[in-house]
C-alpha cells in the first residue's frame, strides 16, 4: 500500500515525490492504527524487509507486474504494483541509531537525521556508518542523499550559518523548511535572504 500510494503522489506531483521511513518509535501510535508492534530486535529487521519489497514495487517495470516477498515480517503472496512512478521515487530514512545507519549505507537512498539539527554536533560521527557500510555494500558512499529539517525560528544569520556548514563540509544536499508561524514572512526572508547567503557561503568555501 505505501508503494502504491508513493507512485500515485509521484505521478500526481510530477515526479516530486520522495518516500521518508522510519524503523518505528511511536509504538502506541502504530498500535493504534493497527500496526503491528515490533520486539527490539524484530525493528531493524523488518525495516528492511519492507524497504526491499517497497522498492521492488516501485521500480517494477511493464515485463514484471507482481510483487512477491517471502517474509517473515511482510509477508507478500503477490499483487500488482499498480502504475510506475514518474520518476524512480527515492527511499529516505530517519534514523540516529549506527545499526540503522549502516542500513541505510546498505539499502537506502537517503538519511533524515533525527530531531532536525539539534545534534548536528553528532552528524559528520553518524555519516561515517553510512559511508562505511555503504563502500562495503559496493556503492558509492556520495550518492547517498543527506536530508536536513531546518526551522524557522532561528536568526537568519545562525540558519545561514548551519545550512552552509551542513552543505559545505558535511555533503548535506537537501533541505526541508519548517516554518515556525505559518502567518508570518519567514517563506519570503528564507528566499531573499537565507538561500542567497548560504550560496555566498559555500561558493567561499569552496574556492
Amino acid at each position: 500500500m505505501i508503494a502504491k500510494a508513493a507512485a500515485s503522489l509521484d505521478l500526481m506531483s510530477s515526479g516530486r515525490f520522495e518516500l521518508g521511513l522510519g524503523a518505528g518509535t511511536f509504538w502506541e501510535a502504530v498500535a493504534g492504527m493497527g500496526g503491528t508492534v515490533r520486539q527490539p530486535g524484530q525493528i531493524l529487521p523488518a525495516l528492511e524487509e519492507a524497504i526491499d519489497i517497497i522498492r521492488t514495487a516501485l521500480d517494477v517495470g511493464p515485463e514484471r507486474r507482481v510483487v512477491r516477498g517471502p517474509g517473515p515480517y511482510h509477508p507478500v503472496p503477490g499483487y500488482p504494483p499498480g502504475p510506475s512512478p514518474a520518476h524512480r521515487v527515492e527511499i529516505w530514512i530517519g534514523a540516529m541509531r549506527p545499526t540503522a545507519l549502516r542500513l541505510i549505507g546498505r539499502k537506502a537512498d537517503g538519511w533524515i537525521p533525527g530531531g532536525g539539527i539539534s545534534r548536528i554536533a553528532d552528524f559528520p560521527r553518524l555519516s561515517a556508518f553510512i559511508d562505511e557500510a555503504a563502500a562495503e555494500a559496493g556503492r558509492e558512499p556520495g550518492s547517498i542523499r543527506r536530508i536536513a529539517n531546518v526551522g524557522g525560528a532561528q536568526e537568519t544569520r545562525e540558519l545561514v550559518g548551519q545550512i552552509a556548514y551542513l552543505a559545505g563540509e558535511l555533503r548535506f544536499d537537501t533541505f526541508v523548511y519548517w516554518l515556525s508561524d505559518p502567518g508570518t514572512a519567514e517563506v519570503e526572508r528564507f528566499a531573499a535572504d537565507v538561500v542567497p547567503g548560504v550560496q555566498e557561503a559555500v561558493t567561499s568555501v569552496r574556492s
